[in-house]
């Protein structure tokens, strides 16, 4: 008598070891796709990011309006008029000393590079073996011929010619911001109305508002902290004499959002026109010690006092962060990064299966009783 071969339920799943490990290719391809996806739509997803960060940072105070009867149509024009002006105000008011900066760049730049070259000692020596260096190089490559290729764009007009994209992607961004704005509470109750069960619309609903509160609460407090700091900068750099201190105001206001190299960068700039303009090595030292004491105070005590408490989060893993998406969206991904990694954090601090993940990110912020009730 031969032994029957088991027969196999066509219904029965495999195994989930089986499954496992035929769902990594599957993710893997995926993250290629969705990475070369962000980068290649990187004009319009980045718009359509700071609208919707805007949304959730403007839904509040929307619906506070839309409770004392303003429509949120009105609401949603009040908030975008309130946007384009002040940014008209600040293009009117800037746009003549910027232009002046950019246009002198190149200028500073070399007149750095031509008083550190005439400072002797070290800086000296490293210039006499380059030159030496290049010399050799010229030399053995003296049958080449040499064609020099003159730019005659330069480098203000180079920055000028980016304007209408980044002016054209501002107002879509707007446009989109009140559309959103206007739909009121649309996007809650589609949300809500994709789950079946009483208990997951009840927790998209929480979700939806502990994102509004504290996205808003921290873009809010930042952008106030932000402009504070900016007229501490414009304050100190015209006590030291600074050509166009309200640029470097703008500059600290602006730079502070990107997190780690925001401050160092402008204080770097600031010290580069004293160098040249204030003609002296320590006034220089001064200007940059003066922008980073500022960007201190402001980072260590103010920001962690009014913000960071409730706000703590892997600075490790906001680093990459900052890092990955300023590889794909360039300047704007810095700026865009650390809201995206708040979002993606108390998405994990109200989900349970992914309070582990929220964990890594930072550490979970229990609400307190009266934030409950309220």
């Amino acid at each position: 008598m031969t032994r029957s071969e088991p027969q196999t339920d066509p219904k029965v799943s495999p195994p989930k070891s089986v499954l496992g490990r035929a769902e990594i290719p599957i993710i893997g391809i995926f993250c290629i796709l969705l990475l070369q996806a962000l980068v290649w739509a990187s004009d319009f997803l980045i718009p359509v990011t700071a609208a919707f960060l805007g949304y959730f940072v403007l839904n509040r105070p929307r619906r506070f309006l839309q409770g004392v009867g303003v429509p949120p149509v009105l609401s949603a024009v009040l908030f975008t008029t309130v946007l384009a002006f002040l940014l008209v105000v600040l293009l009117v008011q800037l746009s003549a000393p910027t232009a002046e900066f950019i246009e002198d760049f190149p200028a500073l730049i070399e007149q750095i590079k031509a008083k550190l070259a005439a400072s002797g000692g070290t800086l000296e020596a490293i210039n006499d073996a380059t030159v030496a260096a290049e010399e050799i190089i010229a030399e053995q490559d003296s049958e080449t011929v040499a064609v020099e290729v003159v730019s005659r764009t330069g480098f203000a007009a180079t920055l000028f010619s980016m304007a209408p994209a980044l002016l054209s992607r501002i107002l879509f961004a707007l446009i989109l911001l009140f559309f959103l704005v206007s739909s009121g509470d649309m996007f809650l109750i589609k949300t809500i109305q994709s789950f079946k069960n009483f208990r997951d619309k009840r927790r998209a609903v929480e979700v939806l508002h502990s994102i509004e509160e504290r996205l808003g609460y921290y873009l809010g407090g930042i952008t106030l902290i932000n402009f504070g700091l900016g007229i501490a900068v414009a304050i100190a750099m015209y006590l030291w004499g600074l050509p166009g201190p309200l640029v470097f105001g703008f500059m600290a206001f602006a730079l502070n959002f990107v997190p780690f190299l925001g401050g160092l960068l402008g204080a770097s700039i600031a010290a580069a026109v004293a160098f040249v303009s204030l003609e002296g090595g320590w006034i220089s030292f001064g200007v940059f010690t003066t922008y980073i004491m500022l960007t201190s105070i402001e980072g260590q005590f103010i920001t962690p006092l009014l913000i960071s408490r409730r706000m703590r989060l892997n600075t490790t893993v906001v680093f990459l962060f900052v890092a990955f998406f300023a590889w794909i969206w360039s300047v704007m991904g810095m700026v865009v990064a650390l809201p995206i990694l708040i979002v993606i954090k108390i998405a994990c601090d109200e989900t349970e299966s992914l309070k582990t993940l929220g964990r890594f990110l930072g550490d979970i912020q229990e609400p307190s009783k009266s934030e409950r009730q309220t």
